[in-house]
């Protein structure tokens, strides 16, 4: 029962299947998990017990559900039924959604079970996880060290083996981030490809997706939640077969192109994690792959401020919600300093100049996507440095405008794929001497997950990764 969570969901819905265990055992094992654990983690904002279990009960071994009984989290800035939305903000108090989102019913029909939610920080605007109102969520791997942002909390819980998968979500790096600080795989799926309804018809920078152990699990979901809904403005074209199936084949022989050059010019990047991509450099090499190093024309002046221009808006859409909900304006009393400082630019921009912002983005997307159209992937570090200790980014900082553009820097290379839209997945192709996980990050060509799950799957083989634990997890 100790080993479970550390399972491949499909695993463990056979067992469901088989009879050999009952989908109660299942998600009683997450739930001891999560007692057990996140005292030392604080992974999770609220576990629903006593509904996990009901649903699990409702589950029997007959149950032709793919994923029937596997417990699941989903990140706390998304609506699930019956269970609170906080967006990691005190601002939102009590509210408890009487709705939710479409992909959470996508999950709930495949039979998984909601055992909770998990935190993220304040609004999800840091590559770290640590809000005022929930605390900081620390990495299972060194508990004075962050878990990454802002699926931070999602991360921990499947690193720690609370969960065998959770849901996050990436407006700017947001799983991939936490999977390179946690040892695990984050897919950001391109954009369109996974609906956003019925909270909005689609969007320019965030899209949902899942942390796993294992590619072939991030290619089964994707399979689960790809597809529109009913009244999507605009979605990414199907793929030619299930993403699965194009992931369990070996992709044949690459061009891919590799970079240190961050699009933040002054970025400096840590030698664990320069060496990581030389090694998967030579590792790709290995398996036949065509490899050259590029010079990506994305490192333009004023990068971070632009991006901010598209990112703040999105921030501030939610705090007008919670504005909303406490029935008043919210003022800097409110929130973190990081958040207001970004809802009072979000406020002085006007649409003219917000137009703008997205429109010199998309320009550079066209340009970035041309100038590697050669590549089958482009390959960077997933971060720039060695997951920051707790404290080092929070929003709750007396310098915002200086913490906001540091947590650029420890994270230079992952919000370029969401202005491209294209898919990019970060894998922990190895450990530093640290102890801490070291992941590499890869883009793939414009709505073409497939061969992207491919070549990730390609290097899980060559070098396995799903079977590390951190002590913490190895001695509970």
């Amino acid at each position: 029962m100790h080993d479970l969570m550390f399972r491949p969901v499909s695993e463990l819905a056979a067992l469901v299947r088989s009879g050999e265990l009952s989908a109660r055992e299942l998600v009683s094992a997450s739930l001891e998990r999560i007692d057990a654990l996140d005292g030392q983690i604080n992974a999770f904002t609220h576990v629903g017990a006593d509904g996990a279990l009901a649903a699990a009960d409702a589950i029997g071994a007959d149950d032709p559900r793919p994923f029937a009984g596997v417990p699941i989290a989903i990140k706390d800035n998304r609506p699930v039924e019956g269970m609170p939305l906080t967006m990691g903000a005190n601002a939102f108090g009590d509210l408890v959604p009487p709705f939710e989102m479409a992909f959470v019913r996508r999950l709930r029909a495949a039979g998984f079970v909601i055992v909770g939610k998990t935190a993220l920080p304040e609004y999800g605007i840091q590559p770290t996880t640590e809000s005022v109102r929930n605390g900081p969520t620390r990495n299972p791997w060194d508990l004075s060290r962050t878990a990454g942002g802002s699926s931070g909390g999602a991360a921990a819980a499947v690193a720690a083996g609370m969960v065998p998968i959770a849901h996050g979500n990436d407006g700017g790096g947001s799983i991939r981030i936490p999977a390179a600080c946690c040892g695990l795989v984050g897919l950001k799926p391109a954009r369109g490809r996974i609906s956003l309804a019925p909270v909005e018809g689609e969007s320019f920078l965030v899209t949902d997706g899942v942390l796993t152990r294992t590619v072939a699990e991030s290619a089964a979901l994707l399979d689960l939640l790809a597809g529109p809904e009913a009244g999507d403005t605009s979605w990414a074209p199907p793929p030619s077969e299930p993403f699965a199936q194009t992931a369990a084949r070996t992709p044949g022989r690459l061009r891919i192109g590799f970079t240190l050059r961050p699009p933040l010019t002054e970025t400096a990047i840590d030698p664990i994690a320069a060496q990581a991509v030389f090694d998967t450099v030579e590792l790709l090499r290995e398996l036949g792959h065509e490899v050259e190093e590029i010079d990506p024309p994305w490192a333009i002046p004023g990068m971070l401020e632009l991006f901010s221009a598209a990112f703040g808006p999105a921030v501030g859409s939610a705090i007008v919600i919670a504005g909303t909900i406490a029935g008043r304006e919210l003022t800097a009393d409110d929130m973190e300093p990081l958040s207001w400082m970004l809802w009072e630019r979000s406020r002085k921009l006007d649409a003219p100049h917000y137009l703008a912002a997205i429109g010199q983005l998309q320009a550079l997307a066209r340009t970035l996507v041309t100038a590697t159209a050669a590549c089958d992937a482009v390959l960077t570090p997933s971060l720039a440095q060695r997951p920051v200790p707790i404290g080092a980014l929070s929003g709750a900082t007396d310098d915002p405008v200086g913490t906001f553009r540091r947590g650029g820097e420890f994270t230079p290379f992952t919000a370029i794929a969401n202005v491209t839209g294209q898919p990019a997945i970060s894998v922990p192709i190895s450990h530093g001497d640290d102890g801490l996980p070291v992941g590499v990050h890869f883009f793939g060509r414009p709505a073409q997950e497939g061969p992207l799950l491919a070549l990730a799957a390609q290097l899980e083989a060559a070098r396995p990764w799903a079977g590390r634990r951190p002590e913490l997890v190895a001695a509970s």
